[in-house]
């Protein structure tokens, strides 16, 4: 009962982490035209928490040591409760990107502590990462496909459908509960020193911050981009909802492949190549519904194969958040230039042609940063077999 009750929580938890960012793109030219926002400014709702995403992942660590790993995630699920729910009352541009902001750092806390929480209950299993994948593509799938069909339901206002995935973190945070109450004091394991300069943590960063770009900017504006191409908002949502819904028996299936196998980088240039098929196809005005399936496989791919990274090469549970909140802050802070980039280049020339060529060079640098990390690697520390010791293990 344990077993099936700390995967409950890795769901519950991983589904509040895609909501508050997926939910906006569909109803983005809504909002944009309801509050008289820029492209650019219209991007900020998405690059703002990807922003913080970065930023706060490294606050993790600090938050995790003085108050233990299941309060922390409490804390960062209270956040994203709060400023999801808080969209109901938004009038404003400024309130909207306020929201984004909080729901940012919440996301930004919880995402290198679920690396950590995976590593302290599933010790020697990082397959179990798939569900952490899985569970975040789901409620990446449930906001994006559900945005429209909501705002309509719900008096076609963009508020009520937005601050609709607050209930999310509510069911998050009472599964959460009984493990938070638990007596947790500062931790008494160090802080691993990782070798930050190290070539392999900057192509681990480069290639995060790429495959997060990506995402956040096909996530962002892909409905815009084929809303341009004459597709109605309700296919414009249902193109979303494919790419989205592909991702889920990929994201589940890659890592545990990857993790038997060992093959890491054979999947990561697979699904990098996916993703510069799908782009290429709609720079040549192909076919949306193909473009979206080869997005879908290499989104669905990229992102639990650099879950993987921290948790496979960690030694503990405080080394593996580490691990994964410095490559997210490299990550995430590079990522969120993505969907601004968009905008500004709408905003400049009126169409998603240039955007497109840019999206191919990122996929470029994306293949590069896979060529560098080179075979997975797994480094001992002397005080591993202590630390192992210590781990909390499901049986």
């Amino acid at each position: 009962m344990r077993l099936f009750y700390l995967i409950a929580v890795i769901f519950l938890l991983s589904l509040n982490l895609r909501p508050s960012i997926t939910s906006v793109g569909p109803l983005l030219d809504i909002i944009q035209t309801d509050l008289g926002m820029s492209g650019v400014t219209a991007s900020l709702i998405t690059t703002l928490p990807v922003f913080c995403m970065g930023l706060f992942a490294l606050f993790s660590i600090t938050l995790s040591q003085r108050f233990g790993l299941e309060r922390s995630l409490l804390v960062a699920i209270v956040m994203i409760f709060a400023a999801t729910a808080y969209r109901v009352l938004v009038l404003d541009s400024v309130s909207l990107l306020v929201t984004a902001l909080i729901s940012g750092i919440g996301i930004g806390i919880a995402g290198p502590l679920l690396s950590g929480f995976i590593k302290k209950y599933f010790p020697g299993k990082p397959g179990a990462a798939s569900i952490y994948s899985v569970s975040l593509v789901i409620g990446a799938a449930i906001a994006s496909s559900l945005s429209i069909p909501l705002f309509t339901a719900l008096g076609q206002s963009w508020q009520y459908s937005l601050c609709v995935w607050a209930l999310l973190a509510v069911l998050a945070a009472a599964a959460l509960l009984p493990l938070a109450k638990q007596k947790a004091g500062k931790s008494a394991a160090p802080v691993p020193k990782l070798r930050i300069k190290s070539g392999r943590m900057i192509a681990s960063m480069l290639f995060f911050g790429c495959m997060s770009s990506m995402f956040y900017m096909i996530t962002a504006w892909l409905a815009p981009l084929v809303q341009a191409a004459g597709m109605s908002h309700a296919q414009s949502g249902l193109v979303l909802t494919l790419f989205t819904i592909i991702q889920i028996p990929v994201s589940f299936l890659i890592p545990v492949i990857v993790s038997r196998t060992g093959n890491r980088n054979r999947w990561l240039f697979t699904c990098a190549l996916a993703e510069l098929v799908g782009i290429a196809l709609l720079l040549v005005h192909a076919s949306p519904w193909l473009a979206t399936v080869f997005l879908g496989i290499g989104a669905g791919g990229l992102f639990p194969l650099a879950l993987l990274i921290p948790i496979e090469e960690a030694d503990s549970a405080q080394e593996a958040t580490s691990w994964s909140a410095v490559m997210q802050f490299g990550g995430y802070m590079l990522g969120s230039l993505g969907p601004v980039l968009i905008g500004l280049a709408v905003d400049l020339f009126g169409d998603f042609t240039f955007a497109l060529v840019a999206m191919l060079v990122i996929i470029g640098c994306l293949l590069l940063a896979i060529s560098k990390l080179g075979p997975r690697q797994k480094e001992k520390h002397q005080a591993a077999p202590h630390a192992a010791g210590r781990e909390e293990a499901v049986h």
